[in-house]
């Protein structure tokens, strides 16, 4: 733990002798387990719920871009084009939540708060609040990613009031019902694994994540894993970064609150989403 401290207090010391100059790019890849995920219903077959398994998992594999200096950042979802596969049987599974291709996330590592463009179906909103502090818990223990040392990080969310609430009343409706497209796990303690480089002296990491001595170049959140791919380090041309501007301004509370009221005017009397198959 001492050779760490010592690691950290002399990654401080290089970091702020050339820092304002320092900028970069990082690629970032997405996949999802889906072992937490359930599709069941009297009329699925094991054939289309494989095939829809399938989907909902391409859905959820993504490509990131994080463009960083010293003192502000943007992290972007690469865009991708529909594709339209004749042969899927006319399965087609479509998230309407959160953004999409080409949202983004900026920080300010100034003044302390984030911009980020969502959308809930269409309707656009800018968020904007400040940065969350992250309580980390750093771990002596390291491996290699690429050619970078790094070591690991822990945040720990321990299972709220309102996660237990809405598991018992899930259960309740649940009682009698024969049919299940989705099924809510018991909750439990939610843990974020980071793994970061000091080789690599800007606090950040893709999406909200940041406040580790380093890069963060993988970072385990619940089922979820991003895997840095590709770093650029001060590249011959100047980055720009530009924060998002389009949408209904709201804070992280308001749209949360208008995305609850959307996903519950969606819900059936038993408390389900329902899947609509063509």
């Amino acid at each position: 733990m001492k050779n760490l401290l010592f690691r950290i207090v002399l990654l401080i010391i290089v970091t702020n002798s050339f820092a304002q100059n320092f900028q970069g790019i990082a690629f970032y890849s997405s996949q999802t387990q889906m072992k937490d995920f359930n599709i069941s219903g009297d009329n699925i077959t094991p054939d289309v719920k494989e095939r829809m398994m399938e989907k909902m998992k391409k859905a959820f594999e993504k490509t990131y871009e994080l463009k960083f200096t010293s003192t502000e950042s943007i992290y972007q979802e690469e865009e991708k084009l529909a594709v339209t596969n004749p042969s899927s049987g006319g399965i087609r599974v479509d998230v309407g939540f959160s953004g999409g291709n080409g949202s983004k996330f900026y920080k300010d590592f100034k003044k302390k708060y984030y911009i980020t463009d969502k959308d809930i179906f269409g309707k656009e909103f800018l968020v904007i609040d400040s940065l969350e502090k992250f309580d980390w818990k750093i771990t002596n223990e390291q491996k290699k990613i690429g050619n970078y040392t790094c070591f690991k990080a822990q945040i720990i969310f321990p299972v709220t009031e309102k996660e237990i609430k809405e598991y018992e009343e899930f259960k309740k409706k649940k009682e009698g019902d024969k049919t299940s497209f989705f099924s809510l796990s018991e909750p439990k303690e939610k843990i974020i694994e980071a793994w970061y480089t000091m080789e690599i002296p800007v606090s950040n990491g893709p999406g909200k994540y940041w406040g580790l001595p380093g890069l963060i170049l993988e970072l385990h959140e619940s089922n979820t894993t991003y895997l840095c791919s590709k770093i650029v380090l001060n590249p011959s041309d100047k980055i720009e970064i530009k924060a998002p501007k389009n949408g209904k301004k709201v804070n992280q509370k308001e749209f949360d609150e208008i995305q609850e009221k959307k996903i519950r005017s969606m819900m059936n009397e038993d408390g389900v989403i329902e899947i609509k198959m063509n």
